[in-house]
């Protein structure tokens, strides 16, 4: 399954450009990436580029009591500076926040940025994006009308693509069949077409995304005990064995279905380089116990990298100077890799051998230059 995008080489003399969003700013999103960009190493590593605003920057580093970061104030992501943290404004006037609070401003804040962004990342003006959390609700508008990041960007910037969440760290990767749905919804969302979707996008972005050659990918049950031969519950007889048996003719390595209570506490999960669960917490549950700190989500299957920090906006906390930046610093350096692999991946393949035939009429095998890879090569008789 093949990105619909055509690939641009980037000046190999630059740094990454990594856009982030700010996000909720009645949340810990500010608090994050100020603490992560506080950090010397980050503007050597790439040029980071914050869509947000300076007010609301400054209010959050005074009222956390943090360090001061220095900011290259742009209007445009075109004129960042390397070396250097860099903010453009997208917010006109005064911001009133509300820390801890879920408001109405909050939520436009949060849409000027992401859509700011958005639109940079898909005109090739910053190279990865990195979102900080935002409220699902009170983001709702007549331009937003969807679940959350994903969905989102699937439809503005998709070009076509389907989109698949995946929550990584450096040793576990769950994807999912279905995201943001009511439990309700789950079971008629879980369809043999879904889960063979799902594995093909799974399959081409752990091979192009994360350099895994031939990746072996679990899949889980939807019901408990597997169903049990039916017992308790048909989808695994009637779908998702079936999902899997195509998938796996079509030569992706994926396996199961395997019973969801035990598998991740038992360590199965270490035997693949990839688990799909059927919905939003069978897969984040059991991942966020094992790599809260260093877990991050990636969104893969579009044209373009976007990661983020696989926790929320942290009403409770914000403005107590609690928050850890851990998972939002991996959000950063995971874009980064990605970006790097996914060069790596169309550099290896925009050039590949081409097919060599053999004349094999005589007594010896002679190799044949002069046949090109639309010849039919010709059988030769003694």
């Amino acid at each position: 399954m093949e990105l619909i995008h055509e690939h641009t080489e980037m000046d190999q003399n630059r740094k990454i450009r990594v856009g982030i969003t700010h996000g909720d700013i009645n949340g810990i999103g500010y608090e994050v990436i100020l603490k992560t960009l506080s950090e010397p190493r980050m503007v050597e590593l790439c040029t980071p580029i914050v869509y947000g605003s300076s007010k609301a920057l400054s209010y959050h580093r005074k009222a956390l009591e943090l360090p001061n970061v220095n900011f290259n104030m742009v209007p445009r992501a075109e004129e960042a500076l390397e070396n250097a943290n860099n903010l453009v404004e997208v917010l006109d006037g005064e911001v009133k926040i509300e820390l801890g609070n879920a408001t109405e401003i909050a939520g436009k804040a949060a849409l000027a940025s992401l859509k700011r962004a958005a639109d940079d990342l898909r005109n090739g003006i910053i190279d990865v994006l990195v979102t900080a959390p935002i409220n699902k609700n009170t983001i709702q508008s007549d331009e937003f009308h969807f679940p959350g990041h994903t969905e989102y960007l699937e439809s503005r910037i998709g070009e076509g693509n389907k989109s698949l969440m995946i929550l990584c760290n450096d040793n576990l990767r769950v994807a999912l069949v279905t995201t943001h749905l009511p439990i309700a919804e789950i079971p008629q969302a879980i369809t043999k077409e879904a889960i063979v979707e799902k594995l093909g996008i799974f399959n081409e972005s752990l091979a192009r995304d994360f350099g895994i050659i031939k990746p072996r990918i679990a899949v889980l049950a939807l019901n408990p005990h597997a169903g049990e031969n039916g017992m308790l519950g048909k989808e695994e007889n009637e779908i998702i064995t079936p999902a899997i048996e195509e998938a796996y003719a079509n030569r992706i390595l994926c396996f199961g279905p395997y019973a969801a209570d035990g598998f991740f506490g038992s360590g199965q999960y270490r035997h693949f380089d990839g688990v799909l669960a059927m919905y939003h917490d069978q897969g984040l549950a059991p991942f966020k116990t094992i790599a809260m700190e260093s877990g991050i989500n990636f969104t893969a299957g579009l044209p373009y990298v976007r990661t983020s920090p696989d926790h929320g906006t942290g009403y409770d906390i914000a403005g107590k100077n609690m928050a850890d930046e851990q998972s939002f610093r991996q959000a950063i350096y995971k874009a980064i890799d990605i970006f790097r692999c996914r060069e790596n991946y169309y550099e290896m393949r925009s050039n590949p051998l081409r097919k060599q035939y053999f004349d094999k009429s005589g007594d010896k095998e002679v190799l044949d230059l002069t046949k090109e890879d639309n010849d039919t090569p010709e059988i030769l008789n003694d």
